[in-house]
């Protein structure tokens, strides 16, 4: 099997009997090394101090007296909501538990970076065995911001912060700014012919993806999100791509993304939706469950459809807690 996403951390991670993420120090570790939890050059002898007794023994109880005695409010802030994630994870039988207590308890709280790296972790273990490339680019979405680049029929969206990077070196060259050409265009875009170089690439997040000329790329993200589901939920689901949807009865729909859930609940309340806004949707797919008796009777037996959309500012930010905490499961009010 190739490798991929090294930088999710899975290697470190245990697996439970039910083949889910299980917490490991090494794990806790990573977590610990990572350079927003380091004490900074400044921070006082206290804080230096419960950083390198956390690296001994990152499962170690911590005091409250020990947070009390740090001198910066804020690292006392910042240390109570880490540890708190520690907890949170220590305390469930899975890491796959944790993130669902998460988003079913209200993400309120839990900083995103921490958010994404649970994504980042779980769907690796989620698609461990894929060899689709379009798959693994598109599952990108679910815990790497994109922003979008529209350049004619082509819809092309890329890593944000590879973008907002190369962006940054672009303003600092004068030559590179005469030319005023897009950060993204200089990515490679994934077609049928290059697919396989990103194999070697999957941690550095640098290629393209084209979701409006290239129906495999839709796909990908139609089987990545089968997968979350799968993996999480127990719950087979199928689904597809769509140009636009027809079906007057419509049901649910799912918005993949703040934007996505704005537009589609305008359109639930018949309420006009401006132009603009309307060519912000950039991905619609129809979900089918087989399993009628998982969802809500009045549901059952019908599509849902999902809605994946731009900002004003041309970045999407998919949020994978809705495919959660938004689909009409039966029970999923208790």
């Amino acid at each position: 099997m190739t490798e991929f996403w090294v930088s999710s951390g899975h290697h470190l991670a245990g697996r439970t009997e039910a083949g889910g993420l299980a917490v490991t120090d090494a794990l806790l570790l990573a977590y610990l090394a990572r350079p927003e939890l380091v004490p900074p050059p400044e921070a006082c002898s206290a804080e230096r101090a419960l950083h390198a007794a956390l690296l001994a023994d990152p499962r170690r109880p911590v005091r409250p007296a020990e947070l009390r005695a740090l001198a910066d409010p804020d690292a006392v802030e910042n240390w109570e909501v880490i540890l708190g994630f520690r907890d949170r994870l220590l305390k469930a039988r899975s890491i796959e538990a944790a993130y669902l207590d998460l988003v079913r308890g209200g993400t309120a709280g839990t900083p995103g970076l921490f958010l994404n790296q649970l994504v980042h972790l779980i769907l690796r273990n989620a698609l461990d065995g894929c060899d689709d490339p379009y798959t693994l680019r598109a599952a990108e979405l679910f815990f790497r911001p994109q922003r979008v680049s529209l350049s004619g029929e082509s819809t092309l969206l890329a890593d944000a912060e590879i973008i907002e990077a190369r962006e940054a070196g672009a303003s600092a060259s004068p030559l590179m700014a005469m030319f005023e050409a897009e950060p993204a265009s200089e990515l490679d875009v994934m077609t049928d012919e290059n697919a396989w170089t990103y194999w070697s690439r999957s941690d550095a997040f640098t290629m393209a993806l084209n979701v409006s000329a290239n129906p495999r790329s839709r796909e990908g993200l139609a089987r990545a999100i089968e997968a979350w589901l799968r993996h999480l939920l127990a719950l087979e689901t199928r689904v597809e791509p769509l140009a636009r949807i027809e079906d007057r009865d419509w049901r649910w729909f799912v918005g993949l993304d703040a934007e996505a859930t704005r537009i589609g609940n305008a359109l639930w309340r018949g309420e006009a939706v401006d132009p603009e806004a309307q060519t912000r949707v950039i991905a619609l797919f129809r979900m089918t469950i087989p399993d009628t008796a998982r969802v809500e009777r009045t549901v059952a037996g019908h599509p849902i459809y999902l809605l994946l959309a731009m900002g004003p500012d041309k970045r999407v930010v998919l949020k994978p807690q809705n495919l959660v905490a938004g689909l009409p499961l039966a029970g999923r009010a208790a």
